[in-house]
């Protein structure tokens, strides 16, 4: 099995690479390779797409790259090859985000991805830190992680997404915060799995063994 991690340069990918890595020698999930190539993409079993930064630079960075996007989109939406966005990488999901102007995503999961607005204004911006996850919907890559588990998030900006059912987890910053979407073989992840301990790779575990 081949697990790859998009590379666009916009994303901490030596903690991800190290993360998967890990887990994948554990369960003898295979390689993982950190690519740019589209022809890595199309012969991929799993595709990670991280993204660190502002929404709009990830997603050009992203179409910059020759034949990369066209890649992603067959094997994600046409084969159904299992797919991890992680923070960035999974708010360019969603049809369009609002930072700073309206860039179009992929919309491969419908929402918008919107400034996280607490009322408490003690509550500061960018959502820094560890938090408590909360539970919605049950799910393969979920197996073993419960309501009350903590991860590790660093954004400004939220995923809203359009249908409920596609709302796995949330966190509370003074009201709901979005924490991982899913919907047929695609999930994705606000905060960083890769840095948030034994909840974080357990996640990237139940990925490498997921059978959407």
């Amino acid at each position: 099995m081949l697990t790859v991690l998009v590379d666009y340069e916009s994303g901490n990918l030596h903690s991800a690479k190290k993360a998967f890595q890990r887990m994948s020698a554990e369960m003898g999930g295979g390689d993982v390779l950190v690519s740019a190539r589209a022809e890595d993409v199309t012969r991929a079993d799993r595709i990670v797409l991280p993204g660190d930064g502002a929404y709009p630079a990830c997603r050009r960075a992203l179409a910059g790259v020759d034949g990369l996007v066209e890649a992603l989109q067959d094997a994600v939406i046409r084969r159904a090859v299992p797919f991890m966005g992680i923070c960035v990488g999974m708010q360019m999901l969603a049809t369009r985000g609002l930072e700073y102007e309206t860039v179009a995503g992929l919309d491969w999961i419908g929402g918008e991805v919107v400034r996280i607005t607490p009322r408490d204004k003690a509550l500061k911006v960018p959502h820094m830190g560890w938090n408590d996850l909360v539970i919605d919907h049950p799910h393969p890559v979920l197996e073993g992680v419960a309501s009350g588990d903590h991860a590790y998030f660093v954004h400004s900006y939220q995923f809203r997404v359009t249908d409920p059912a596609h709302l796995l987890a949330h966190v509370d910053y003074d009201g709901p915060v979005t924490a991982i979407v899913a919907r047929d073989n695609i999930v994705g992840t606000q905060f960083h799995p890769e840095k948030s301990q034994a909840t974080g790779l357990r996640m990237i575990a139940n990925f490498l063994r997921w059978r959407p």
